[in-house]
């Protein structure tokens, strides 16, 4: 079963990546065209200053979501048409170089496509590609590899039946839960406590430390930041 990581894009940053609310109605495919991991992608995309967005990307591991479902993105080159203001839009992952990486990828993303479809009760019809929309080819490699075959992996995952989206939810949200509780090793317990006390870490957006779990170049960066600040101060 895939696991979706949520990295959503912060509010403030909705007029740039989402600015419209909308009720979705399609699956828009892309490749990425470039060579990371899905976070990467994700963080990336959330963090730069271009109008470019989109709500998924999927790696060999798993997917990990930047936009909520309910806001547009910016991603199939149609301005306000049906592709950018109805689409969920999904990258794919290491798509430069292919090879087994990619393959897995494909393979994830087509079971998230079936999970999506699942959801809201649609049918393969409702899966399109970057291509529909403004000539572009994309999804580069899924299109060179036959998109036909790409819909049958879909098609295949929808049959099979894994599980039901409610099945699916409930595992996700444990996943999730399970995360965010996973314990300070005691070795490491001081370390925790001096951090937070001393404003040099704190937790994410719900507050929750979750120390077990990894850690971006750009939250080192904000703790290294801190720790220069209160330098800084006891220097002054």
């Amino acid at each position: 079963m895939i696991t979706i990581q949520k990295e959503l894009c912060p509010k403030w940053r909705y007029d740039l990546k989402c600015p419209y609310t909308r009720t979705p109605s399609r699956i828009v495919v892309h490749n990425t065209a470039n060579d990371a991991p899905a976070l990467s992608e994700i963080t990336y995309m959330v963090n730069n200053d271009n109008e470019v967005s989109y709500h998924y990307a999927v790696d060999e591991k798993g997917a990990v979501q930047g936009l909520p479902l309910e806001r547009n993105a910016w991603a199939s080159g149609d301005g306000h048409g049906e592709g950018n203001m109805e689409g969920i839009h999904i990258e794919i992952c290491w798509s430069k170089s292919g090879g087994e990486r990619f393959e897995k990828a494909e393979r994830n993303a087509a079971e998230l496509i079936a999970q999506l479809l699942k959801q809201y009760g649609w049918g393969l019809d409702k899966v399109t590609k970057h291509q529909d929309y403004d000539g572009k080819y994309c999804p580069h490699r899924t299109l060179d590899l036959g998109w036909q075959r790409f819909l049958n992996l879909v098609k295949k995952e929808m049959e099979e039946e894994k599980v039901t989206y409610e099945q699916w939810k409930e595992y996700q949200e444990r996943y999730e839960k399970e995360q965010a509780a996973k314990q300070t090793s005691k070795w490491a317990q001081p370390a925790v406590a001096y951090c937070m006390e001393n404003g040099l870490m704190s937790g994410d957006k719900e507050g929750t430390f979750r120390p077990q779990a990894e850690i971006t170049r750009q939250e080192v960066a904000q703790v290294a930041m801190n720790l220069h600040e209160k330098l800084k101060e006891k220097s002054a």
